[in-house]
């Protein structure tokens, strides 16, 4: 079977409606969403999911495509811009991160180290190995615009999901 890939890109926390807050009922309308038009696209055919791994979006993702692996036959990758970025997240992210390590399917570490350009090397890397990006944004100038106007500049078909219709 073709391996038709999907990846994601969104905001952290602070570019939320419902910032570091999951439990509001704009944030669980939006999961919500989010679940089912990732079912879609599994019944479209993608069955390959890359995600960053950045907190907000990211991680949010990530959770929901873990539970419908109990269901669907897919593949999650988790990619990384470099080794250690969570060090400086709080410990319950910190464990959050690396639980969801231990079950995705691949990881991938596009740097051994931080640099300045690394999270823009990871979303190209995202991109550049994805037939669809799903972009969860809020309409300002940010990486998730930069990784819109990059997937468009390679003619990857983009979805982009005005996370402010979630507040």
């Amino acid at each position: 079977m073709k391996k038709y890939t999907i990846c994601f890109t969104g905001h952290r926390p602070k570019g939320l409606p419902w910032g570091y807050n999951e439990n509001t009922r704009d944030c669980l309308k939006f999961k919500q969403y989010i679940k089912e038009l990732i079912i879609q696209k599994i019944g479209e055919g993608y069955n390959y999911f890359i995600v960053g791994m950045a907190l907000g979006i990211d991680i949010i993702i990530v959770e929901i495509l873990l539970e419908l692996k109990q269901e669907y036959d897919i593949i999650i990758e988790c990619a990384i811009p470099c080794l250690n970025q969570e060090c400086k997240w709080s410990i319950s992210q910190q464990k959050r991160y690396k639980d969801i390590l231990m079950v995705c399917d691949k990881i991938t570490y596009v740097s051994k180290e931080y640099t300045i350009d690394c999270m823009q090397k990871r979303n190209e890397y995202m991109v550049d190995n994805s037939d669809l990006v799903i972009a969860i944004w809020n309409g300002t100038p940010s990486g998730t615009l930069n990784t819109i106007k990059y997937a468009k500049s390679k003619d990857i078909k983009t979805i982009i999901i005005d996370v402010n219709k979630y507040k």
